[in-house]
């Protein structure tokens, strides 16, 4: 353990170095554009040689990749929101471990300079005649695309939200309007159930729905409260984690902590007015149970992103249709994609798109000097597993479900380091390291370790 200790610390404090580093080995450019498409330049009110679709994680990171790759004055980043969240910190701010603030910037102060900023939304995009078209009327054409849209949450699909968020005792780490009603909800929580869902659809970090039980638990010990608490866990899945040699490692917690999990349990009304969650036995379809609640974090279910789902870019659930070895579209090859709005075979986490980014900046490299992608994502995603103020269990696994895990250590078991990695380490290198795009690659982590012991 001190041998981890000393490489983690080693990390932290090497990061900005490294990440230095990256960027002095960064590609310089490409002169010659593949003729992969007919460009629709002449009718169209803007034109770029790369248009990234989304101010995101992904979006971000990618835009100041190809800002490298294609010069500043040829890329342009569609996105109307003017701040910029760190999404994973909000984990900790439910449980009143982080602010609000502290997962916020001026997306103007992401955007990579000279990148031209479209602060607009998507409204359509028709890349049969390579154009989107914006909410303000705007068309833009382009020679190639990067969709970073994101996913969509669907509260309004619980009958009774997003109403009843408007009542006390209900909160959600998954926006930034209801992240802070999960902490005054604990806060103000006295006695009877703290009841935590996980819905019947895809989600971003499927952990993150266990990790704010994990804390609350921690909570109400620390407050002498839990005596008093029910601290119930309704899961859709018929499992706790996908990944078994992570899920036995939570199954003893939740036993040690005396967690009450159901398996096939699915949130469909929440009567915020009685204080009262009504779920669907998924095995037993029609029967319901309702629980009583003191408080109740929802997480909503997720689906695609609609502007995706509406255009001929979706596959048959209305993701985009990538390649899964190098993130490029299965029908138009001057289309890319990057991170939730996928239909990428693996848990979408921020672990994800710093792995994936790598990997679609150097297929679009090789595209460029029309030779084949050398560079194959193998599925990398990692979920940082909260389990107490003080400790994590870092899963990270591969499109298969094999774990592939970075330090000398096993990862299965809760560990103080890896929360401050989480903590502490994680925003920094997001700040500075994934949004310039000098981090990231398969298996980030050990991409970190291995550059933070040079």
């Amino acid at each position: 353990m001190t041998s981890t200790l000393r490489i983690v610390t080693s990390v932290a404090q090497t990061s900005m170095a490294a990440l230095r580093r990256l960027q002095q080995c960064q590609s310089t450019g490409i002169t010659a554009v593949s003729h992969l498409h007919t460009s629709s330049r002449a009718s169209a009110d803007m034109h770029y040689k790369m248009l990234v679709l989304g101010g995101g994680s992904g979006g971000i990171s990618m835009s100041a990749r190809m800002k490298r790759l294609f010069g500043a004055e040829n890329v342009a980043v569609v996105e109307p929101s003017e701040t910029h969240y760190y999404q994973p910190i909000w984990t900790l701010v439910g449980a009143g471990a982080k602010t609000s603030a502290s997962s916020a910037r001026h997306t103007a102060s992401v955007m990579p300079a000279g990148v031209k900023w479209v602060k607009s939304k998507v409204q359509e995009i028709n890349p049969e005649n390579n154009t989107i078209r914006t909410d303000d009327g705007k068309e833009i054409s382009y020679e190639y695309l990067i969709i970073a849209l994101g996913l969509q949450l669907h509260f309004e699909k619980i009958k009774g939200l997003p109403e009843g968020f408007e009542h006390p005792k209900i909160g959600s780490n998954y926006s930034i309007q209801t992240v802070e009603k999960t902490w005054k909800a604990l806060k103000d929580f006295k006695a009877g159930n703290a009841v935590f869902t996980f819905p019947n659809t895809p989600v971003k970090c499927a952990g993150a729905p266990q990790k704010i039980m994990y804390l609350s638990d921690a909570y109400l010990r620390k407050t002498g409260k839990r005596n008093e608490a029910r601290v119930i866990y309704n899961t859709s899945l018929p499992v706790l984690f996908g990944i078994k040699k992570y899920a036995d490692s939570l199954w003893d917690i939740v036993k040690q902590r005396d967690l009450q999990i159901n398996l096939r349990q699915n949130l469909i009304e929440v009567r915020a007015d009685k204080q009262e969650a009504v779920f669907e036995n998924l095995d037993k379809p029609g029967e319901t149970t309702v629980f009583e609640y003191e408080m109740l974090h929802v997480t909503p279910p997720m689906g695609p992103n609609l502007i995706v789902k509406s255009s001929p870019l979706g596959d048959e659930a209305g993701w985009l249709d990538l390649d899964k070895d190098y993130l490029q579209h299965k029908k138009y090859p001057n289309v890319f994609g990057i991170g939730d709005c996928t239909n990428l075979p693996t848990a979408k986490t921020g672990a994800a798109v710093a792995a994936q980014s790598a990997v679609l900046s150097r297929t679009i490299s090789m595209i460029l000097k029309n030779q084949k992608p050398d560079k194959i994502y193998d599925g990398y995603t990692s979920c940082p597993l909260v389990t107490s103020y003080k400790s994590v269990i870092l899963a990270e696994f591969d499109y298969n479900g094999q774990p592939l895990e970075t330090f000398p250590i096993n990862q299965a078991k809760e560990s103080r380091i890896m929360y401050h990695m989480k903590a502490d380490v994680m925003p920094h290198l997001y700040w500075h390291g994934l949004l310039r795009g000098l981090w990231g690659g398969p298996g980030p982590y050990r991409k970190l370790m291995h550059l933070g012991m040079k």
